[in-house]
């Protein structure tokens, strides 16, 4: 999916991705039956709405709030920036039940169908790259839910929902920036093996074999990276490092890939319709979403420490 489009895989990689995954790692039997099947065949389109105007990368900055009232859960808030959301079907909403305390973060995820009374889906954004991929603010004004829509039952699940499905993700979207890199990679072979300059093939000459030296180590450093960032989460031996360091590099990686790959292009790597404009606005986004580059080195950096001290 990365290699052809990341507009594309987007609905699919929040589908069954980050929002399809707290169902399945945390939801209740009755939830995992009554949603995981139409979401999965396409019959609904599952939106993962966490990000917020004031928290992004942290979930434990999110304002959004839930309160019980009759039975039912009402929820009010925003939400920014959030895949799917034009054409969702069902919302998987983090919001804060209480202030953090001894007890956890309090925070709990909630299943928020998309025609609920008081959800309010904005506009589509207009984004530099991945303009397929639909994105929009989202606003709950006093939307009640009724007590089954807590996600597994407990209003303590949703920081921890939060943080697995992210830290699987970015082994997502550590592969989709290898697929991307590779797409940008062979373009630019091909380009240099074909583009003449002067009479001469530019891939003979050295300083641009060096650019596809530079191109083909990222990927094959990345490619390497996300398998064992995979293994590594499937044998639980590692879902916190590893996921981080692989989007971390790969995603950097895949952003020096296509910038390397529009130089090789010289003046028609700029213009629009030639694959690898579009690759260089699109991988920007990868180095943003589901935790930045700086929140990654974050994660990274404190777990080894904490290990040491530990």
């Amino acid at each position: 999916m990365g290699y052809t489009s990341l507009a594309l895989r987007s609905m699919f990689g929040t589908n069954n991705g980050i929002a399809g995954q707290v169902l399945v790692g945390f939801g209740t039997d009755e939830q995992k039956a009554r949603w995981l099947g139409p979401i999965a065949s396409g019959d609904v389109v599952a939106s993962f709405a966490l990000t917020e105007p004031g928290a992004g990368s942290n979930p434990a900055g999110l304002r959004t709030k839930a309160f019980r009232d009759n039975g039912n859960w009402v929820i009010s808030g925003q939400k920014r920036f959030i895949t799917n959301a034009p054409v969702a079907g069902v919302f998987v909403v983090f919001a804060r039940t209480r202030p953090a305390d001894e007890r956890g973060a309090g925070i709990a995820v909630f299943l928020v169908p998309a025609d609920a009374a008081g959800v309010d889906v904005g506009v589509k954004d207009a984004k530099m790259g991945q303009e397929g991929a639909w994105t929009s603010d989202v606003n709950f004004n006093d939307v009640q839910v009724d007590a089954e829509a807590l996600i597994g039952g407990s209003e303590d699940i949703g920081y921890r929902a939060a943080l697995t499905s992210l830290a699987r993700g970015r082994v997502h979207i550590a592969a989709v920036a290898v697929g991307t890199a590779q797409r940008a990679l062979d373009e630019s072979v091909a380009y240099a093996a074909s583009a003449t300059q002067g009479g001469t093939p530019i891939g003979n000459f050295q300083l641009v074999q060096a650019m596809l030296a530079d191109q083909q180590t990222g990927v094959l450093a990345g490619r390497a990276l996300v398998r064992d960032a995979a293994r590594l989460w499937v044998s639980g031996e590692d879902r916190r490092i590893a996921p981080s360091a692989a989007k971390l590099f790969c995603t950097e990686m895949a952003g020096k890939v296509a910038d390397l790959a529009v130089q090789i292009h010289g003046g028609s790597g700029y213009m629009r319709g030639v694959p690898v404009e579009r690759i260089y606005r699109d991988v920007r986004l990868l180095r943003l979403y589901e935790g930045t580059s700086e929140i990654q080195r974050l994660i990274i950096g404190s777990n080894l420490v904490r290990a040491a001290q530990r």
